[in-house]
């Protein structure tokens, strides 16, 4: 591990404070776990959101095989996979999705899920670029700036693709910045909001991803006609969002603690206490988790190796990685096996973004009162019941709408998973490792994600036989990780590892009092 030590003056301790308290006791105690500066920073970082769920979910719209037509009549045509060459045309013109334009039908259909394999094969590359360059010397602002300007600008390229290897190449550089943005945000948005509300205020932030979908299908109805122009409006929000957000947006007290910047972490958290109608005595300064000498602190810069060296860290970030692989797998699997609304494409899908938000609600509601831990495994075994039932349910009549909604509810408890890996992730690990280990958790989604279409075609009953016994193992994985809610934040891996074997200490002693 790279670290180095640089002694605390009294001009960099925030004011000669003789007062040290941690960045959760300084939002407690003095600036506000979560006022009005907190919900205004929240609500414009976590708007990014609909930034990457617009770049993930554009080649639903894209990519989509219009309707073909027979000019000559009925039956006067040719082999529709020969298209025009055989009478065939387009309803909507060649221009309006790729399929369209460069014939990806019959032969060549393999050629649209080849685009979404290497498109999040580019996100699981840039989580972990990214996630190292928050921890270290870009912050989480600077990294949240460059994905979304760099994913605007292959956004825009992608639409004057000539070819289709050339537009392949474009999603893949797309894939790789904007994969990156949505746990970019989260650390972003959360890391200043207090621990009595850091899990309920971060289950929050799936509602952006879904507008995110739902706001895309209305953009893609009104160009039906042209998927570039799809493209174009769909990736012109990442360039507006740094030029009229990020200037509002402030840095992380918590980066700029780790990071040795305590006279900008003070100015931040002052100017939380002041919007927040509070004030920071003068007295007070700040301290990390891990000084034992009030005199000096240690910045570490940390990477994914220094996690690894950890035994603690190590078991957590393979555990959290392998669930998260388990529930990408299940959720996009079950996304893409539902039966279809007999609805068209863009009604679809607006109704399916909206059909996952009362999971959230669900899980913010509950989140205070039984945990992270014991939601998790609940909303993972959930939906693992309901897979392997819609398993046992016969394809036929009636039953088809059993097992449709045995689906519905595998799909729930997915979504509600979801929503509570985010937060549960955030506490698991310390500030110099934290978009780290969420970029790591982001490469385990993609992975799943980009198996879960194979997945979808070994049958009719299989798929849900194998997104339930995932699932299920999911679940139980879970019980293997520690429980975090009211917990603190914790700054530093050696911080984070003291304070829990002084909580392990604290628990033993309490169930021994209690049994004496």
């Amino acid at each position: 591990m790279s670290t180095t030590e640089a002694l605390l003056a009294a001009s960099g301790s925030g004011g000669g404070g003789s007062n040290r308290v941690s960045i959760d006791d300084a939002l407690a105690l003095h600036a506000g776990e979560f006022g009005r500066w907190q919900l205004r920073h929240f609500v414009l970082v976590t708007a990014a959101w609909m930034l990457e769920a617009m770049h993930t979910m554009v080649m639903i719209f894209a990519d989509r095989e219009p309707a073909m037509w027979c000019p000559a009549g009925d039956g006067r045509c040719g082999d529709r996979c020969a298209g025009a060459a055989a009478g065939w045309e387009w309803e909507q013109g060649s221009g309006s999705s790729t399929v369209a334009e460069w014939g990806l039908v019959c032969g060549d259909r393999y050629k649209v899920g080849l685009v979404q394999a290497v498109y999040f094969a580019g996100c699981m590359m840039g989580s972990g670029v990214f996630g190292h360059l928050s921890d270290s010397f870009l912050g989480r602002k600077g990294s949240l700036q460059l994905v979304c300007f760099l994913s605007g600008g292959f956004g825009l390229l992608t639409s004057l693709s000539p070819n289709y290897w050339v537009y392949v190449a474009f999603r893949l550089l797309t894939g790789f910045s904007a994969g990156s943005i949505c746990f970019c945000s989260f650390v972003l948005a959360t890391e200043p909001i207090g621990p009595s509300y850091r899990g309920v205020v971060g289950t929050s932030t799936c509602y952006f991803f879904s507008g995110g979908i739902a706001a895309l299908a209305g953009i893609a109805a009104l160009f039906q006609s042209s998927w570039r122009i799809i493209y174009i409006v769909s990736s012109l929000p990442s360039l507006a969002f740094i030029l009229v957000v990020v200037p509002f947006v402030s840095e992380s007290p918590r980066w700029y603690l780790v990071r040795c910047r305590t006279d900008d972490a003070m100015r931040v958290l002052r100017e939380i206490a002041s919007t927040n109608g509070k004030s920071i005595p003068d007295c007070m300064g700040l301290r990390l988790d891990d000084e034992d000498d009030i005199t000096k602190k240690v910045v570490e810069t940390s990477s994914v190796l220094d996690v690894f060296r950890s035994q603690t860290m190590r078991a957590r970030l393979m555990l959290l990685v392998i669930i998260t692989f388990l529930c990408s797998v299940v959720y996009f699997g079950l996304t893409l096996n539902v039966v279809n609304l007999k609805i068209n494409l863009y009604i679809s899908v607006v109704v399916n973004s909206l059909a996952e938000m009362p999971a959230y609600l669900v899980t913010a509601v509950l989140l205070q009162h039984f945990g992270r831990k014991p939601l998790t495994i609940g909303s993972m075994l959930l939906s693992g019941v309901f897979c392997t039932t819609a398993s046992l349910i016969p394809d036929v009549g009636a039953m088809r709408v059993a097992r449709m909604a045995c689906g519905v509810v595998g799909i729930f408890g997915m979504a509600g998973t979801y929503n509570l890996l985010l937060v549960y992730a955030s506490e698991l690990f310390p500030t110099v490792v934290r978009t780290v280990a969420l970029g790591c958790k982001a490469q385990g989604s993609q992975m799943g994600a980009i198996l879960a279409p194979i997945v979808v075609l070994l049958g009719e009953r299989v798929p849900f036989v194998v997104f339930g016994v995932l699932a299920i193992i999911g679940g139980l994985l879970v019980l293997c990780l520690p429980e975090t809610m009211n917990k603190p934040l914790y700054d530093t891996m050696a911080g984070m590892e003291k304070g829990e074997r002084s909580s392990k200490r604290g628990d033993e002693v309490a169930t021994s009092n209690f049994l004496i």
